[in-house]
């Protein structure tokens, strides 16, 4: 039986929408008509996100919770899956990324970057799988990193949650194709967003950037959502297991 799949019919749900990348995600989303359920717990970045969003045709929920507290997010997952239903859409974006030397993160530290990196997308995609597979159709994208590809220091925390998201993407891929369900990565390059504040040369990386990218300009945060929406999208259903980088040029494979 066919159903009716476009953009203002699809239920997605996104960790981390409030900022960064996330925040012109679900802007995008929004503009199709979608319902967009955000999990995100900085107030602040939620207030701007629901200033900026007023007015959009979509339907925008905001869940404040805390990702790195695995009940809590059971909990309201439930509660969503029981008020909302029929998502179909998952995008694991939420994401910190502390700086320094391997030999100074202390082993809580590292595990709490997993928590949030990773084990919030295993939480979301376990949550949202039966519903998927009941349906027929599902799609999963893992926002992972240009910096899993080597080259950068001191992040190996979060280098390594990076390279987990596509490892799970590939499993994922593999476990939920038969059931219509795709999973792929979006690995962006170097965006300008709060995340290159952890760089104390600011100009120097700059200028790095623009001797590695192939395309000579900083990233936009619609070259992601282009990439992103590509993945969701009904026509990419023969497209799974794969890693899209999305970054001038810097790294390829």
């Amino acid at each position: 039986m066919s159903e009716d799949r476009t953009m203002n019919s699809r239920k997605v749900l996104i960790t981390g929408g409030a900022g960064g990348l996330g925040l012109p995600t679900v802007m995008a989303l929004l503009k199709s008509g979608a319902t967009v359920i955000v999990l995100d717990r900085d107030s602040l970045k939620i207030k701007e996100l629901q200033s900026a969003a007023s007015g959009l045709p979509g339907n925008l929920i905001i869940e404040s919770v805390d990702l790195s507290n695995a009940e809590e997010l059971q909990n309201v997952l439930r509660r969503v899956h029981s008020e909302i239903g029929g998502i179909d859409t998952l995008i694991n974006n939420a994401a910190i990324y502390p700086s320094k030397p391997f030999e100074e993160y202390s082993l809580e530290e590292y595990q709490l970057i997993q928590r949030i990196n990773v084990e919030s997308a295993v939480i979301c995609a376990q949550a949202l799988l039966p519903g998927m597979k009941e349906n027929g159709f599902g799609r999963i994208v893992n926002i992972s990193s240009i910096t899993f590809s080597g080259g950068w220091e001191n992040l190996s925390p979060y280098v390594a949650s990076k390279g987990a998201l596509i490892g799970l993407a590939r499993t994922w891929a593999r476990e939920f194709g038969a059931f219509g369900i795709t999973v792929n990565c979006v690995a962006p390059g170097a965006f300008p967003t709060d995340a290159e504040k952890i760089h104390p040369d600011l100009e120097g990386y700059t200028k790095r950037i623009y001797e590695h990218q192939a395309v000579k300009r900083r990233g936009k945060p619609l070259d992601v959502v282009n990439a992103i929406n590509f993945f969701i999208s009904e026509e990419s259903g023969f497209v799974t297991g794969q890693t899209l980088n999305v970054d001038g040029g810097w790294v390829m494979n």
